[in-house]
């Protein structure tokens, strides 16, 4: 019997959390418990190339230091290629999936998204991209933040790549596989995944399996338009002043803490947070700004940007 609700947080070990994660994982923590659910943790380690192994175990320690406990067995996508191979068997016996053999240069010279120059050439597996025969429309769909949607990328329509002409499973399959074999029934991610939707929406039709609930919150940028990243060199949170930021968490998220100082211990705020916090709370912005002092996140001055997306 599946559980009446499963959530889940799977962070990519590519570097250690920083103050995003973070958010997008307190929020996703917080809601599960507070619909009695379970809340997992994947790790998604299936892009080899930029996968830093010791980071699993970082990110594992800097969620326990913060109060989010897992529940269930930690699952590695780098454990599970048998069962995305057979995921993709199941397609190519469905005829939804054919081989690419376009390069990214020859795409762009073409045209600005996938023109299907390959769909009906019935080119061999081996050493090629493969991709899925998007015909499905899901660019429509409720998001239980957001509400009503329609996406209109171009990406959200073409037929995209589900493995890797280097043989790596790509992140719209693995993804959706993992979702389904966990029974995921709610997903909280940010709003930088939201063009993807419709992707995902159609490989779960593709599999045949129960669509969960999706919802995307804001995500935390050091500038407008800049994301926290490995890449922007965003630092990993301090997992000693845990404390600290939990309470800046949970302004982020929209709820004030000042007045509760009799919360003096991680586990007493997480536990506030269950009891007090409500998804209605998230701010209706797209971006969220702040700041960043010697390596040490702050609530910004002005933390609300995109006031008009």
């Amino acid at each position: 019997m599946a559980h009446s609700y499963i959530g889940r947080f799977a962070p990519s070990p590519s570097g250690p959390l920083h103050f995003g994660s973070l958010l997008c994982a307190f929020a996703s923590f917080l809601h599960a418990r507070q619909h009695n659910g379970k809340w997992l943790v994947r790790i998604e380690d299936i892009d080899t190339p930029r996968i830093d192994s010791a980071m699993s175990k970082v990110i594992l320690d800097s969620l326990h230091a913060h109060g989010l406990d897992w529940d269930e067995k930690v699952t590695y996508q780098s454990d599970r290629l048998d069962y995305y191979q057979s995921v993709l068997d199941k397609l190519s016996l469905q005829h939804d999936i054919y081989a690419c053999a376009c390069s990214r240069k020859q795409i762009k010279a073409r045209s600005q998204f996938y023109d299907q120059h390959c769909r009906h050439l019935q080119l061999t597996f081996l050493d090629r991209a493969i991709r899925f025969k998007h015909d499905q429309t899901n660019n429509q769909f409720d998001d239980f933040i957001l509400g009503s949607q329609n996406i209109e990328d171009g990406i959200a329509n073409e037929d995209f790549v589900v493995k890797r002409a280097d043989g790596i499973f790509a992140y719209h399959l693995v993804v959706v596989a993992d979702d389904i074999e966990q029974q995921v029934s709610h997903i909280l991610r940010g709003n930088d995944l939201l063009s993807m939707t419709p992707v995902h929406l159609s490989l779960f039709q593709a599999m045949q399996a129960h669509i969960p609930e999706y919802g995307h919150m804001p995500v935390v940028v050091q500038a407008p338009k800049q994301k926290l990243s490995k890449q922007h060199h965003s630092p990993a949170i301090d997992d000693s002043r845990a404390l600290e930021n939990i309470k800046l968490a949970l302004c982020y998220l929209g709820i004030p803490i000042h007045k509760q100082a009799n919360l003096t211990t991680v586990h007493s705020m997480v536990g506030w947070a269950i009891k007090n916090w409500h998804l209605e709370m998230l701010p209706k912005q797209t971006e969220l700004l702040i700041s960043i002092t010697n390596g040490v996140y702050s609530m910004s001055d002005e933390p609300i940007l995109n006031n008009n997306a």
